[in-house]
């Protein structure tokens, strides 16, 4: 049968599938015809593919050509699924990839086998048995065969050493040449071209020193080698990496060293920016290479993988962004497209449109692939250029009409070409794509890389003055010429920006400030330079307060949080943070880097990134203050959920799947006006009968407090302050629930304190089961509402203002919003004694709403004159708001008095009418 026999009009007859009108096809009905039936019905599975493997070994066809002929099986079965809309492409990529195992599982134990019996198995240092791992690059390691495919591997070995031998002695090997012959014995079972063909195509560049370098290397030199010699675009590499066979291998304890080796050297602890370059130059070469092919040839140049456009770039977007961020966001790390690319939408690294375009773009684009392969079983990309050829491929994709097909081609490509372009930068564009038109070349016409004199000269009188500065500063001195060029284009777009206005030169000095101590960490030069949003925005967050300088200075890394475009918009979410640490814990469980320490670091990162969107929002204006507070209670109780359900899960002697636990959250924490830095003032209770209850919950207890306070590499979470619990420092860490009610009811000899039942007032229950929540509301309600005398209550808790006030004292004529007479303290301690003695008769006032809310209240319960509580309510606000401003700015919260004289005078008079003269 000849293709010209098969019109793309006649292959709809029913005796002949589609598939039929594929050259390919018809070799494999004219070699195979009789073999088809020993592989199962259906698209090909492991199983299956082994049930017909040892079906072809039985005949009996060596493994060699069994193998061979067992891909001819698969890939006819294939091609006839995909093609009549039977098998989606995760069907067809995951035969392909299940082929590929198969092979190479049974190869490598044939080999091996072979080799064992004449030089001995090969040993470790101690002995021990030496694994080999065949790890599959690329489409393979991500399971996205295509069917024309060839395979990247690389093999690696666990240790160096000799082979046992012979019984008489004879036939040791070293290792490093015993698994040299194995990887040759490999290759002539799948990769030699015989009667039938070949298995797989085999390329072992991406090896350590590529084509130069051993077949096979050991676990020690992989490591040296990536350490001392691994580019950039091998992390590409990387990336995709999984070891794929011998299948016995893969879930042994032993791959975890391999896995040690690799994630490091592909997702960096820090953002890393630097490697935009990186992919960039790989691209161009790439594209240069593809541009050489078709020249003179331009049938050549529609490729579907490698133009414009194509399958490449899109794989090229998806691993640029996980390898830049997927250091500290592990839940990022994932081999397939797909998968990755809705794992970028849901960490708001790419709008959800975006990614569903990608996605229908790539699994067109593979289809097309599939496709142009099936035509002759050839290793291409390139669209062919006979028009029957191309109506058949139109009409196995669903297309009636060739025109049809090609113009949702071209949408495809277009598509990802612009999304490609507006991550990387286009070849041309390039400079003000990456935002780089305010590079050297740009502002001066002159040089690329000017030096510092030349710099200077450059900018205006007080950046100048602090950049001159670097002329005697080892760390700019010591800078790689990239990362110096780097430096230079990053001020003079800045000195740029100040000339036209954008930016004040205060925010451009304290950008220098900011940024000196961090010039060996080249990827935030690389970031500010690939995001000209986000160099704008620091500028602008530098300029706006002092302490947002700090805070960057302390937690650098959180700059990308300005790259996101739904950054203002959007608040504090509990359960989108909650989700993310799951989903971020898993990553890290799976590759079985979930150590303390790493979670530890998860943690902090999480919290500083979410503290430095909420002053990202507050600097701009985007939210109040009393937003602000609340989100940073929200943020603080999450964070106490989800490091309280970690360390109960790694704490050794837990004798119960859920802690019978709860925090209560007294002070800010407790009124949900957490400021930023502010410790927790927080009391553990448990409600356990078991015996050895108070021993698992106090050593819970430190474990959690260990794990809020201590420093690591990333800071701290939380300063905790316990010292509200019974009996205060002098107390048991973590008591009893029944012992809490107990001290604050007043049973029994020991007792609560009267300024332990103003702190009542606002505390709240943080974290616990419902059922304590709903018993430390009824005991606190107990506690407001108990009787009590209402001048002695007066006495005491003006007697307590006085020895707070003593011990903060005001010096000079300025006004301190917090501890100055008719200051914010003041109000605090009215709005207690309103609670705690009025609360009996008033229940409204019992709800922890904050001092503003009870204010308002207590006036439209009659316990204020008319206007005078909607008026303290309005003083506290704007108090707390000078607050807040003065602390942006590191000042100690004292103000000119005339500057808030409204606000004092209505402090004072609420202060007068609640304690009179007292």
């Amino acid at each position: 049968m000849q293709s010209a026999d098969i019109s793309p009009a006649e292959h709809a007859t029913p005796a002949l599938p589609p598939a039929a009108y594929s050259r390919f096809w018809q070799r494999l009905h004219r070699r195979y015809d009789a073999l088809f039936p020993l592989l199962p019905a259906g698209v090909p599975t492991r199983a299956t593919m082994e049930q017909a493997l040892d079906a072809l070994l039985a005949q009996p066809y060596e493994l060699g050509a069994a193998l061979r002929i067992l891909r001819q099986l698969v890939l006819e079965r294939t091609m006839v699924l995909d093609c009549d809309g039977t098998a989606d492409l995760g069907a067809v990529t995951g035969s392909m990839t299940a082929l590929g195992e198969l092979a190479l599982d049974r190869a490598c134990q044939a080999a091996r086998a072979d080799l064992d019996s004449r030089h001995g198995a090969p040993q470790g240092p101690d002995g021990q048995p030496v694994q080999l791992w065949i790890i599959g690059m690329g489409k393979f390691g991500a399971r996205e065969l295509n069917v024309s495919s060839d395979i990247d591997l690389i093999y690696v070995y666990e240790h160096d050493g000799d082979t046992a031998g012979l019984p008489d002695g004879r036939g040791k090997l070293s290792n490093h040449e015993y698994f040299g012959r194995v990887v040759k014995a490999i290759y002539a079972l799948i990769g030699d071209t015989t009667e039938h063909g070949f298995v797989f195509r085999v390329d072992l560049a991406l090896r350590p020193n590529g084509n130069s370098g051993p077949a096979a290397v050991s676990l020690g030199s992989l490591e040296e080698y990536l350490l001392v010699q691994g580019r950039e675009w091998e992390r590409f590499a990387w990336l995709k990496s999984r070891i794929v066979a011998p299948t016995a291998c893969i879930a042994t304890p032993n791959v975890q060293g391999l896995r040690g080796v690799v994630l490091p050297f592909v997702f960096r602890r820090y953002l890393d920016y630097s490697v935009f370059d990186a992919l960039r130059s790989l691209h161009r070469q790439i594209r240069e290479h593809a541009t050489r092919r078709s020249a003179g040839h331009p049938e050549r140049a529609n490729d579907v993988k490698l133009s414009r456009g194509g399958i490449r770039e899109i794989e090229f977007t998806v691993q640029l962004l996980q390898v830049v961020r997927g250091g500290q966001f592990p839940e990022l790390r994932c081999r397939p497209t797909l998968e990755a690319l809705q794992r970028l939408a849901r960490a708001n690294l790419m709008p959800q449109e975006t990614a569903q375009q990608l996605a229908e773009a790539y699994t067109f684009l593979r289809g097309v692939e599939h496709r142009i392969q099936y035509l002759d079983d050839q290793q291409t990309h390139v669209l062919p250029t006979r028009d029957d050829d191309l109506e058949w491929i139109a009409r196995t994709m669903g297309f009636a009409r060739c025109q049809d097909f090609l113009h949702q081609l071209d949408a495809h490509r277009e598509l990802v070409a612009q999304e490609f372009d507006t991550l990387l930068g286009g070849d041309k564009a390039q400079d003000c794509a990456s935002g780089n038109c305010a590079g050297p070349r740009a502002i001066t016409g002159g040089p690329a890389i000017p030096d510092l004199e030349a710099l200077l000269e450059q900018l205006p009188p007080a950046l100048s003055s602090r950049v001159a500065e670097w002329r005697d500063l080892p760390r700019v001195q010591g800078l790689r010429d990239e990362a110096r060029t780097r430096l230079f284009r990053l001020v003079l777009r800045t000195a740029q920006w100040v000339q036209q206005g954008k930016v004040g030169e205060e925010a451009a000095v304290r950008m220098i400030n900011w940024l000196e101590p961090l010039l060996r960490r080249e990827s935030y030069l690389a970031l500010l330079l690939e995001r000209p949003s986000v160099h704008e925005r620091l500028l602008h967050m530098l300029g706006a307060a002092k302490w947002p300088a700090r805070y960057l200075q302390q937690h650098p890394g959180v700059i990308d949080e300005l790259a996101g475009e739904a950054l203002f918009q959007e608040r504090f979410s509990a359960a989108d943070f909650e989700h993310e640490m799951a989903l971020r814990l898993q990553a890290l469980e799976s590759t079985g880097e979930d150590d303390d320490e790493t979670l530890l670091n998860l943690l902090r990162r999480a919290h500083h990134a979410e503290t430095f969107r909420t002053l990202a929002r507050d600097v701009e204006g985007a939210i109040t203050v009393e937003q602000v507070a609340d989100d940073l209670s929200a943020l603080a109780d999450t964070v106490l959920r989800v490091t309280a359900s970690w360390c109960w899960q790694r704490l050794k002697n837990r004798h119960r799947e859920v802690p019978q636990f709860a925090i209560i959250g007294y002070g800010k924490l407790g009124g949900k006006e957490l400021g930023y830095g502010s410790d927790l003032d927080i009391v553990f209770v448990f409600d356990d009968a078991d015996d050895n209850a108070p021993e698992v919950y106090a050593a819970f207890v430190r474990k959690l407090i260990n794990w809020l306070t201590v420093k690591t590499g990333e800071g701290d979470l939380f300063e905790i302050d316990t010292a509200l619990r019974p009996n205060g420092n002098s107390g048991l860490l973590v008591t009893s629930f029944k012992a809490y009610a107990d001290y604050q009811q007043q049973r029994g000899s020991n007792t609560a304190w009267t300024w332990e039942h103003q702190a009542m007032t606002r505390a709240r229950f943080v974290l616990g089961s419902d059922d304590l929540a709903a018993r430390f509301d009824a005991v606190r309600e107990t506690v407001i509402t108990a009787p009590r005398d209402a001048a002695a209550l007066r006495e005491e808790i003006v007697s307590m203002r006085a020895r707070v006030r003593a011990a903060h004292p005001v010096r000079g004529a300025a006004f301190d919003v917090k501890h100055s007479e008719g200051g914010m303290v003041d109000a605090e301690f009215a709005v207690q004694y309103l609670v705690l003695s009025q609360s009996a008769q008033h229940r409204e006032l019992i709800d922890n709403v904050g001092n503003i809310a009870l204010l308002q209240r207590a006036e439209a319960a009659g316990l204020l004159p008319a206007g005078q509580g909607q008026a303290a309510a309005a003083a506290y606000r704007e108090l707390r708001r000078v607050q807040h401003q003065s602390r942006l700015n590191e000042g100690n919260g004292q103000v000119d008095p005339a500057s808030v004289q409204v606000q004092s005078d209505a402090i004072r008079q609420l202060w007068q009418t609640v304690f009179g003269d007292a």
